[in-house]
């Protein structure tokens, strides 16, 4: 494991503990030893209050690699979620997460978090990663919003 990455998720935690948004939580998973596995975060997304996501935890992985934070990590819901930016399995489909598009080693979990709640309710229909969810996003958006409510409901706190 890479030093930079190590020490820089290390402060990521720190800075996260301090200050982190309601509802969200982002922390180093065990091992089986039970130490924390700071390569690998299980972390969870509300939906923001007043969409068609609001009462879900969205259950999300972030994998870190040793080049953390020149390349981004490898975010992916578990289980996978029905959306226009997210692959079957559950890998997310985001600008912000892409080397070659908006990724900066500046960027925070919190950021990267925030971005992703964020493309819950506004999906990227231009860089479309599923297709179900893609097309009756723009075929049929009453039963879009179904099937996210019932979504949310199945992944609510409740």
């Amino acid at each position: 494991m890479s030093g930079i990455a190590s020490s820089r998720l290390s402060e990521e935690r720190k800075a996260w503990r301090k200050d982190h948004p309601y509802g969200f939580v982002a922390k180093p998973a065990k091992n089986l030893d039970g130490t924390a596995n700071i390569m690998n975060w299980e972390c969870a997304i509300p939906g923001k209050k007043g969409t068609i996501w609001e009462g879900g935890l969205y259950k999300i992985r972030m994998l870190f690699k040793d080049e953390y934070p020149t390349t981004p990590p490898k975010c992916r819901f578990e289980p996978p979620l029905f959306h226009p930016n997210v692959y079957p399995s559950g890998t997310v489909c985001l600008s912000l997460l892409d080397e070659q598009k908006d990724w900066r080693p500046a960027i925070t979990i919190k950021q990267i978090l925030l971005g992703i709640q964020d493309l819950l309710n506004e999906p990227n229909i231009k860089d479309p990663a599923q297709a179900e969810a893609y097309s009756i996003y723009c075929q049929n958006l009453a039963e879009y919003e179904k099937r996210v409510r019932a979504q949310a409901k199945a992944m609510s706190n409740s």
